[in-house]
């Protein structure tokens, strides 16, 4: 199966700083994949080169299964794309601009434009310079999606709308991936990361440091645990999760009747639980991280790493 969006090597300098280095990314078709990282991790770097707005120094792109070189404007018909910070302005009404863009984009159905009008809630006939930049955005969302293409590419595409329009947002790239469309996710919102995307690349400093299922990133992230547990002593204990290098912070509170014990895993939480299963285990509680949590320690131990 030919990628959606794959690059090899991907490496792109200013001067002597390094806005993405050796970044390898494949995407499947009709699946959502998202890209998240730190303001300065190249996100919106990666996006214009696969646009071809920018050029790489090094490595390859291939978009669609074409060189966005090579395809032009021939490729960007068939991509829907919404910048990071999207400008417009101008005296012409709202369904006027979408009418000229509509022959620069392909064909549109009938009644695409006012049905996605109508969900994200926007009147189409006042002129662009008065809308507020929610009312630009939801523009910029319907130009992206009304001619349906195979591709889209949404840069912070949720950018100053409210959490309602943000919802409908959600359900229309659920529609989209549903009719086989391909949707790359660019967002600092990750709790729509964590509801839209079957996969997720994670960058830092221009690098690719993870990528994965959201609940492969969660699962490789710090939960802690907490149990009750009864039959053994709590030197026992502690020597057994001491072995485990990734349990860290171990509190271990005796009662009469059981020990209490927690501690913090890293990764999968297995080695600590058959620790704890010698014993005979009466509760036990696994605080589950969310997307943001699990990001923000997989940021910090990369740093650490450095």
């Amino acid at each position: 199966m030919t990628a959606a969006l794959q690059t090899h090597s991907l490496h792109k300098r200013y001067g002597s700083r390094v806005a993405v280095q050796s970044l390898d990314l494949d995407v499947a078709p009709g699946t959502v994949f998202g890209l998240v990282g730190p303001n300065g991790a190249g996100k919106t770097t990666t996006i214009r080169m696969l646009l071809d707005i920018i050029r790489p120094s090094s490595g390859s792109i291939r978009v669609l299964g074409d060189s966005p070189r090579v395809g032009g404007a021939a490729l960007r018909r068939r991509i829907g794309y919404i910048p990071g910070e999207l400008r417009l302005d101008g005296r012409m009404r709202g369904r006027t601009l979408l009418d000229f863009l509509t022959e620069l984009s392909g064909p549109v159905a009938p009644g695409t434009i006012d049905t996605l009008a109508e969900r994200l809630g926007l009147d189409l006939r006042r002129p662009v310079h008065t809308l507020s930049k929610g009312n630009k955005q939801k523009l910029g969302l319907i130009q992206a999606f009304m001619h349906r293409p195979p591709l889209l590419i949404l840069d912070e595409p949720t950018s100053g709308l409210d959490p309602l329009v943000q919802r409908e947002f959600l359900s229309m790239v659920a529609e989209a991936r549903a009719a086989g469309q391909t949707v790359l996710l660019s967002s600092h919102v990750l709790s729509e990361i964590q509801q839209a995307a079957d996969r997720v690349a994670v960058l830092a400093s221009g690098r690719l440091v993870a990528e994965g299922t959201v609940e492969e990133l969660r699962s490789a992230s710090v939960r802690r645990v907490r149990a009750v547990v009864s039959a053994l002593s709590e030197e026992a204990v502690r020597a057994a999760l001491a072995a485990l290098p990734t349990v860290t912070d171990v509190e271990v509170m005796p009662t009469a009747e059981a020990l209490h014990v927690a501690a913090t895993v890293t990764g999968e939480v297995d080695g600590a639980l058959r620790a704890l299963l010698g014993g005979h285990l009466i509760d036990l509680t696994v605080e589950e991280p969310d997307l943001e949590e699990s990001l923000i320690d997989l940021y910090a131990r990369t740093e650490g790493a450095r």
